[in-house]
């Protein structure tokens, strides 16, 4: 009855009894636990503060502490319900990101440039290449990133660039040694030096050249996938810098 009346199982008042939250009254000569108002009192303000998301080992002390101490662990019990109440939404919104693609691990701006290039008509191929690889700049040099981002958005205006970059992509196709790669090679390397801007912020290519070991991982990245692109890359760097231009070396 007791139970019924607090609103809580009899499992779970078997379990405030074994912790010591609510006193267990003395059996009457039929065997019955026979509960007063004191003991249903304390029944209804444990449960009330248990159902408030305070943790049962702190519900002993915060019923037996005085008017200040119980407010001020209140307080406290309320930041950490609002602290997981704010973890729980972002959880949330990962999880509509993760239901968005791209968007769980790229911000706006970066799948605003997978759309882009999407537009322009790459591959899905080379898509996905990209995407990854976003991934791991924004993993690898967080500092630069929308420095970055703002490089490939000058390169996707230049209609000479995106052309350069499908033949790079649909070279993919070609022979290993077909002298077209290294043309297409030569071609690339001085339309960057024609353009110099197209190599982006002098300040994100020394944040290249201080972090080699996570240029070639990025840079690298997926070359066993698509080795003649990465090939045609190492030849177009390796040509700007004989032209005296400071390339990441892998």
């Amino acid at each position: 009855m007791a139970a019924t009346y607090a609103g809580v199982t009899v499992k779970t008042v078997r379990h405030y009894h074994r912790l010591g939250l609510v006193g267990e009254p003395s059996r009457d000569s039929s065997g019955y636990r026979r509960y007063g108002s004191s003991e249903l009192l304390r029944l209804v303000q444990v449960r009330t503060l248990a159902t408030a998301g305070v943790p049962l080992a702190e519900i002993g002390p915060l019923l037996d502490a005085g008017t200040k101490q119980f407010t001020a662990a209140l307080v406290d019990v309320e930041q950490r319900l609002s602290d997981q109440i704010s973890a729980l939404i972002a959880r949330r919104d990962t999880l509509h990101r993760l239901a968005d693609g791209d968007r769980a691990l790229l911000p706006d701006r970066a799948c605003a440039l997978l759309e882009r290039m999407r537009a322009l008509g790459f591959s899905p191929d080379y898509l996905v290449g990209q995407r990854e690889g976003l991934v791991l700049a924004r993993a690898l040099l967080p500092v630069g990133f929308e420095s970055f981002l703002a490089q490939i958005e000058l390169r996707l205006e230049d209609p000479v660039f995106v052309d350069l970059t499908k033949r790079s992509w649909e070279a993919e196709a070609w022979d290993a040694d077909d002298p077209r790669i290294e043309e297409l090679a030569t071609a690339t390397a001085d339309h960057y030096l024609a353009n110099p801007a197209l190599l982006g912020d002098p300040e994100i290519m020394r944040a290249w050249l201080n972090a080699t070991a996570k240029y070639s991982l990025i840079n690298n990245h997926g070359e066993d996938q698509a080795p003649i692109s990465a090939r045609l890359t190492a030849l177009t760097e390796a040509r700007l810098r004989s032209a005296g231009i400071a390339v990441p070396h892998e």
